[in-house]
């Protein structure tokens, strides 16, 4: 009997596995598929890199450093090129370059001059009533005004989740949000507050904001390089072509039926963590508990297609900044774009250009059912419109994600309250991975450490 079972084996169940493995802890790795990293793949083609899923990862999470340290590739670590500090958003007509501090705000056209004075009496706005799960448009509208909300924090919310801001749940998309209003009362008032904090905890010299904020990073090579690492450490503890069909509770700990490239077999293990997407657990979860599996399933999730756009060196300029989100209000097609060859040059060989173009989300779930070549077509053609792109790409690659990204829609905080209760009348069944606790890079790997480590006893 091994110690602990992990099904999944996305970033959750890696960094899981490897931090019990690294506690003394045995723990094997279970994952239907034929390779590791769930939406994390790194792809080269043509003289370009490309992600299938996230591009990148904030470098503010301890946990992450730590985890690329112990496997061998910290020093790996890329922060995006300065050419890519810039951020737009498509509005009233054109790209709009965001601000980055409340003068420049001030000045800017990022929205018309009553809506900014409105974010600006954001100053005076009250608290909430204390228990109410809040929508992100309705906290927005609040403190920020209508405006502003239909722009900025959709278009912030575009970047992260895709989702339906009317439908998400402030407190468990954004808890910062919550955290200030509660402290600050003002969120403009609680950012300006704990910056200073922030700076008088700092060293002279440290950098300021800057060290604060976190460096937009990815590996050399590609978020893949971390996968890898990983794959490598775990070595023969990790199974791909292993499908879990069925768990039992038994004497001290729990029976897992799996079919390993085809062939059947029972496992046993004391504790057993489901890392899969919330639409797999469950289904693993209904004959153990059907309430339990309805909460689960319960958590939806927004189709996203992915479109890379590759374009020969001189047939088009090389874009300026990150890239651009498009608010919902705008009616586009087009979620937004990431300038891949601008933030992180060594993903295009030669000079070369590369578009990383995002369709779908929870407002246009239609436009994922597009075909191959018509999502190439709507992605050009949004360009061309959007960002003045005449040119024909050399290189095209769609990525169709028909449940992509989890979203925490208003009453997710109690929903995911109830799975933990639920869970505790199931010892030894442990839920983890992006469904439940936060959806970025960052999020699985804290989350998985904190899992491990109480898994294995250590503080």
């Amino acid at each position: 009997m091994t110690d602990v079972a992990i099904i999944g084996g996305g970033i959750t169940g890696l960094a899981l596995t490897h931090r019990l493995r690294s506690r003394g802890k045995g723990a094997i790795l279970l994952e239907a598929e034929t390779r590791l990293g769930g939406n994390i793949e790194t792809m080269r083609r043509d003289g370009f890199i490309t992600e299938t899923g996230p591009n990148s990862f904030l470098d503010k999470e301890p946990a992450t450093r730590e985890l690329a340290a112990s496997v061998g590739v910290e020093n790996l670590i890329r922060a995006a090129d300065p050419a890519a500090k810039a951020r737009y958003l498509y509005t009233r007509g054109r790209l709009r370059a965001v601000p980055a501090s409340p003068p420049a705000f001030l000045k800017s056209d990022i929205l018309p001059l009553g809506a900014r004075l409105r974010v600006m009496a954001e100053l005076f706005t009250g608290r909430a009533a204390e228990g109410v799960d809040e929508s992100l448009a309705a906290f927005g509208r609040r403190h920020l005004g209508a405006t502003a909300t239909t722009v900025l924090l959709d278009a912030v919310q575009t970047g992260i989740y895709a989702g339906d801001m009317e439908a998400l749940s402030v407190g468990a998309t954004f808890p910062q949000l919550i955290k200030l209003e509660r402290e600050h009362r003002s969120l403009i008032l609680g950012a300006i507050r704990a910056q200073k904090a922030q700076r008088k905890a700092l060293p002279a010299g440290t950098g300021g904001a800057e060290k604060l904020r976190g460096a937009l990073c990815t590996f050399e090579g590609g978020l893949g390089t971390l996968v890898e690492a990983l794959a490598r450490t775990i070595g023969p503890a990790a199974h791909t072509g292993a499908k879990v069909e069925g768990l039992l509770p038994g004497q001290g700990g729990w029976r897992i039926s799996v079919r390993e490239n085809g062939r059947q077999a029972e496992l046993m293990a004391s504790k057993v963590v489901l890392a899969t997407p919330a639409y797999v657990t469950a289904g693993l979860l209904r004959p153990l508990d059907e309430r339990l599996s309805a909460l689960v399933e319960g958590i939806a999730y927004a189709p996203i297609a992915v479109v890379n756009l590759g374009f020969e060196k001189g047939s088009t300029p090389a874009p300026d900044g990150f890239g651009f989100l498009v608010p919902g209000l705008e009616k586009r097609r087009l979620l937004g774009a990431i300038h891949a060859s601008t933030v992180f040059p060594f993903r295009a060989e030669g000079g070369r250009v590369l578009y990383t173009c995002m369709v779908g989300g929870a407002r246009r779930p239609e436009l994922v059912k597009l075909s191959e070549e018509e999502l190439v077509k709507l992605a050009c053609e949004e360009l061309k419109e959007l960002a003045g792109v005449t040119a024909s790409p050399s290189f095209t690659q769609v990525i169709r994600w028909t449940r992509g990204i989890p979203q925490y829609n208003v009453g997710h905080l109690e929903r995911v309250a109830s799975i933990d209760a639920a869970l505790a009348r199931l010892p030894g069944l442990h839920l983890a991975g992006n469904a439940y606790k936060g959806v970025g890079i960052n999020d699985c790997i804290r989350n998985a450490f904190a899992l491990g480590d109480a898994l294995s006893g250590s503080p």
